[in-house]
């Protein structure tokens, strides 16, 4: 049997090929590894600056290796130790100490001045700024996709919505440019993001440090070692780093995929109306028993692991910055269900970027949906009347109109009664369904 089928989770098994990017940036491996970096790296910061004697070649290669590759036997050699010590960080540290057996003085410097919670905050910090990279990447190709498709169908007239009612026309490539504005301006926070840790021992007050060391600057050294990471200081925390940055990342992720969401759910209804038609694949089953159907599948995918990732997202936003006095421990276990949020949010972006790639636009179903549907030209006829100081130019248009079709014949014959200017007459007797669009062609390609 295949062992995928015993996982608990599905990203691990029925979504095991889709999370891909996820499993390489949270999983239990990369967080090992992200945790021998960040010692290893401080390792060398603090011989280079305070023991530079200790620095032989046989040190200095083993520090230059694993700066660039940590091996998968160190990492199992970590989840060894773990067994022993019960204690995840320690077993970083004592598997380390393991590469440096030519030293005893160098491994007694591994982990010096720090608690597990300076590593923590680095490690996660170095994971989340790896995973930045692939989010940043797919939400470009959101953006990629909506681009196109907006440009595509800028002029193709279209019947608006509001309440699910008929409503004022507007194009579809407007409809589609609205969620490529919100995605983008959400796209350009994500661009500013930080990714922050702490670097102060174990109230984060440097108290071994001043003691050992009472002439140097620590914050500004640890400032200079974690800026060699791209990583921010954090001067002021207490144990733990505080996760403000995190919540703000997440509630900004939460917003993008709230977006996708809208979306999704709007793309989905027009496929319903016939607006879009999907390319279909030769042996994809769209229903066990109609072999008609063409579902769409890939929107609705989309829709429910967004709603798992949102809430995995809100609650880390609202747990992580919260912890009783100087640290509790109810971080650490909910730390580890980043990779959690990322995998669904992976899953949704891809499902969306797929349901994107079938749609065709149906121009002739949309186009028949605006014939004869003259009462949508309403909005004009009141506003001319308004124009020519009737005050009850909008009661006088509704008590043609409200909740029923209006034809050519019966629109024309209002403008005819209704409006005395022969400008304005023209204007609105000239005027079509699909020629009331506004600035919508033009609003397809604002940015």
């Amino acid at each position: 049997m295949n062992d995928t089928l015993n996982n608990l989770s599905p990203l691990d098994g029925r979504y095991r090929e889709k999370t891909q990017n996820s499993r390489a940036n949270f999983s239990e491996n990369a967080l090992i590894k992200a945790r021998l970096i960040a010692e290893i790296k401080w390792l060398s910061y603090f011989l280079t600056t305070f023991k530079p004697e200790l620095i032989d070649t046989e040190t200095n290669s083993k520090i230059d290796q694993l700066s660039k590759t940590i091996p998968e036997p160190l990492v199992a050699r970590v989840k060894e130790i773990e067994k022993t010590t019960n204690h995840d960080v320690k077993a970083v540290e004592l598997a380390l100490a393991e590469e440096f057996k030519h030293s005893e003085k160098v491994q007694s410097l591994i982990h010096i001045f720090l608690t597990s919670e300076d590593i923590n905050s680095l490690s996660y910090a170095l994971m989340l700024k790896n995973a930045h990279v692939s989010l940043l990447s797919s939400t470009e190709q959101v953006i990629e996709e909506l681009e196109l498709l907006a440009q595509k169908n800028k002029d193709t007239a279209m019947m608006s919505r509001t309440h699910g009612q008929p409503a004022s026309p507007t194009t579809l490539g407007k409809e589609i440019n609205v969620f490529v504005t919100r995605i983008k301006k959400e796209y350009a926070s994500l661009l500013k993001s930080k990714f922050c840790a702490k670097w102060g021992g174990a109230t984060a007050n440097y108290n071994p440090h001043f003691l050992a060391f009472p002439d140097e600057d620590w914050v500004s050294h640890s400032k200079d070692f974690l800026k060699q990471l791209d990583i921010d200081l954090t001067v002021v925390a207490t144990q733990i780093e505080p996760h403000d940055y995190m919540a703000e990342l997440f509630q900004n992720i939460q917003r993008i995929n709230t977006i996708i969401l809208d979306l999704n759910r709007d793309i989905w209804t027009y496929i319903s109306l016939d607006y879009f038609s999907l390319k279909m694949s030769k042996n994809e089953v769209g229903s066990s028993t109609m072999p008609h159907k063409v579902n769409p599948i890939d929107f609705e995918n989309a829709e429910g692991n967004i709603g798992l990732s949102n809430a995995i997202f809100s609650h880390l936003s609202e747990k992580l910055p919260v912890s009783r006095l100087q640290r509790d421990l109810s971080d650490s276990t909910v730390l580890r269900n980043i990779g959690t949020a990322y995998g669904y949010m992976e899953i949704a972006i891809n499902s969306t970027l797929k349901g994107l790639s079938k749609l065709e636009a149906n121009k002739k179903v949309i186009s028949n949906d605006l014939e004869e549907r003259y009462e949508l030209l309403t909005e004009a006829l009141q506003s001319f009347l308004r124009l020519e100081g009737k005050k009850d130019g909008y009661d006088q248009v509704k008590l043609l109109s409200r909740g029923q079709k209006m034809d050519k014949e019966m629109y024309l014959k209002a403008v005819e009664e209704l409006i005395e200017n022969s400008e304005y007459k023209k204007i609105l007797m000239d005027l079509t369904p699909s020629k009331y669009i506004g600035l919508a062609a033009k609003l397809a390609e604002m940015k």
